[in-house]
């Protein structure tokens, strides 16, 4: 009886025991056929954003809208990391993007800080500065998560040979020269916070050489005009024979020449880290007027409008200290204690 009831089971165990492997396969399968879709979707993101999207928002001047979209999207196209090649490069612009608006807020109460200061009101200018430090805290993360996303990319950045090999298309090299701007930037950032964040202090020597990667002709006098500012902020790391400020008036007027003007932001902050409030005013100036003489290089808009926002943060920050209020709207290039114009007399005799 029992050789007989084994004889019956056993058919059923091995059907039973086909079904679960075929189960199993199948849901193996689903697996691998997910992870194919995941990385084949990342594949094209990370395609469209390099070739058609980036290209798009460095054509527009909403400076607003693209530090948003950076904001909400980074974590998406940062996670196609998991599935595919990490996008390490398209990481650069986007934290770049996404610390801007950081950087945006921070500034905002920097100027709410000097209003409550001539107010006499130090409890509350005092929390508009630690707000304020909170904010350049996080812009000083991202960043460094740039400048590391950089330094992924590209290999290790300002300690050896140039990345020719990485550097062949126009996209590579601006993207080299968007994770410079974001080193200086961390370094930046992170004295503005108030707090050791661990960002390196040799980014700024290790910029100063990367830069000498790309062409300034090229890039508007930018890559020399932040070698020269790490220079005039770091004259340990500069040649003895580097004339920084004479170096940043050359680039400035590179960026003036090409309609993407932002090598000023770097001659602007080099001359405020050495107090000289006089070359500070007329950066301001030639900023305001090289943008009413010449409209900005059609692929570049972005660039130049981000450039004109620090322009305009400096120029608000001068106002407010003097006057309690930002740049007066249309004045950008202007001072409080400028001489008033000369009026036009007319001499009626002669409409006469």
């Amino acid at each position: 009886m029992t050789v007989i009831l084994s004889a019956v089971a056993r058919p059923r165990f091995w059907g039973r025991a086909i079904v679960l492997l075929v189960l199993v396969a199948m849901l193996g399968g689903c697996s691998m056929i997910r992870h194919h879709m995941y990385a084949t979707s990342g594949s094209v993101m990370k395609g469209l954003s390099k070739e058609h999207t980036t290209p798009y928002v460095l054509q527009q001047s909403d400076v607003g809208m693209s530090c948003a979209m950076s904001e909400a999207t980074t974590p998406l196209m940062m996670s196609f990391g998991r599935v595919t090649d990490d996008p390490n490069q398209l990481g650069i612009m986007m934290h770049l993007s996404a610390a801007g608006c950081s950087e945006a807020r921070a500034r905002e109460l920097d100027l709410e800080y000097e209003r409550l200061m001539r107010d006499r009101d130090p409890d509350a200018a005092q929390d508009a500065r630690y707000a304020a430090s909170r904010h350049y805290r996080e812009a000083a993360m991202r960043f460094h998560e740039a400048w590391k996303n950089m330094n992924e990319h590209y290999g290790r950045v300002g300690n050896g040979e140039c990345p020719t090999e990485r550097l062949e298309t126009e996209t590579d090299q601006f993207m080299f020269l968007a994770g410079l701007v974001s080193g200086l930037q961390a370094m930046h950032t992170q004295v503005r916070a108030g707090e050791q964040l661990g960002i390196p202090n040799n980014i700024g020597s290790r910029v100063a050489r990367a830069s000498e990667c790309l062409d300034d002709d090229r890039w508007w006098g930018a890559p020399g005009a932040m070698q020269a500012a790490v220079w005039a902020m770091l004259p340990s790391a500069a040649p003895e024979d580097a004339e920084p400020f004479k170096q940043l008036r050359e680039a400035s007027r590179k960026g003036e020449e090409a309609g993407v003007r932002l090598a000023h932001v770097f001659h602007a902050v080099a001359a405020e880290n050495a107090d000289d409030q006089a070359v500070v005013r007329d950066v301001i100036r030639r900023h305001a007027e090289a943008k009413d003489a010449k409209p900005a290089a059609e692929d570049w808009v972005m660039i130049d409008e981000t450039a004109t926002r620090h322009i305009q943060a400096l120029s608000d920050r001068l106002w407010t200290r003097a006057e309690g209020h930002r740049t007066p709207t249309g004045r950008l290039g202007e001072f409080w204690d400028d001489p008033e114009p000369e009026s036009e007399t007319i001499d009626l005799n002669e409409l006469m």
